[in-house]
């Protein structure tokens, strides 16, 4: 029997159903606070939606504490039973969580006032698609509010280093880091009606050693848990001394343990009244 081609979305979902990123989550979910303070505004009477919300730490339920009416959805629902449970410690049990896909998202135009995603959307494989859909399901006059790993950073460098190990990618394959550069988001969310103003900024991630954080890597995070499946256990070694070789020469700490500064892209966009 032939071998089902497996399309691009269904490769998505099951990269980041892989590992476990509920123990990742916590290095990057400062970046959703953030995200929130710079839109500003969340509230009761509020209706906001995030995108690829993993177990939802980062916006999800920051925005519910503040009291904002919250969905937070993403293209697996491996990680809601973390989210409810996060959600619950919190002290807001609220929360709508919902399975869709960021290139066909699930809600009707126009449902929400602000529009979110941080490090979640960027990965979806059709990057036009998904810009669409983020304007289509914000109302007019609405805030979408992104951030995403530049290019240029440790992350972009990070998945360079990751894709060397792998397969070419497919034909017309647009990198998600491409989500963190301006003059891209602006060729994607300008023509859409959408204002933009971006900054760049960093999150601190720190590990006892780098030894230590290619082991949380390797067992947690999606995309190397994946890369570890294609290559095989047989030249994965190789492959985890090269990651590892990655991680001392961005390394900035001189003590013996491992740390580095992470750049990111912040989007703010206005929707067209």
């Amino acid at each position: 029997m032939a071998d089902v081609a497996v399309t691009p979305r269904e490769r998505n979902r099951a990269l980041w159903s892989s590992g476990d990123w509920d123990q990742v989550a916590d290095f990057i979910s400062v970046a959703g606070p953030d995200l929130l303070h710079r839109i500003g505004g969340i509230g009761p009477g509020v209706r906001l939606l995030d995108i690829g919300t993993g177990s939802g730490g980062s916006v999800a339920i920051p925005a519910a504490q503040r009291g904002a009416d919250v969905v937070g959805c993403d293209v697996t629902d491996a990680w809601f039973p973390a989210a409810q449970r996060r959600a619950e410690e919190a002290g807001v049990d609220d929360i709508e969580w919902v399975v869709g896909d960021a290139v066909e998202l699930p809600f009707e135009d126009g449902s929400f006032d602000i529009v979110t995603s941080t490090f979640g959307h960027m990965f979806a494989p059709d990057q036009p698609a998904a810009a669409a859909e983020l304007v289509r399901v914000c109302k007019p006059g609405g805030t979408i509010g992104l951030a995403c790993w530049t290019p240029e950073g440790v992350t972009g460098r990070m998945f360079g280093s990751i894709a060397s190990l792998m397969p070419p990618p497919p034909e017309g394959f647009r990198p998600p880091v491409f989500w963190g550069s301006e003059p891209h988001v602006t060729e994607l969310l300008e023509p859409l009606g959408v204002t933009l103003d971006m900054q760049r900024t960093t999150l601190r991630i720190e590990f006892d050693d780098p030894e230590a954080q290619a082991d949380h890597y390797e067992k947690n995070f999606g995309p190397l848990v994946m890369a570890k499946a294609a290559i095989g256990e047989e030249n994965w070694p190789q492959a985890r001394e090269m990651f590892q070789a990655f991680l001392r020469d961005i390394n900035d700490r001189d003590d013996g343990g491992m740390g580095a500064d992470w750049e990111y892209l912040v989007t703010i966009g206005r929707t067209a009244a």
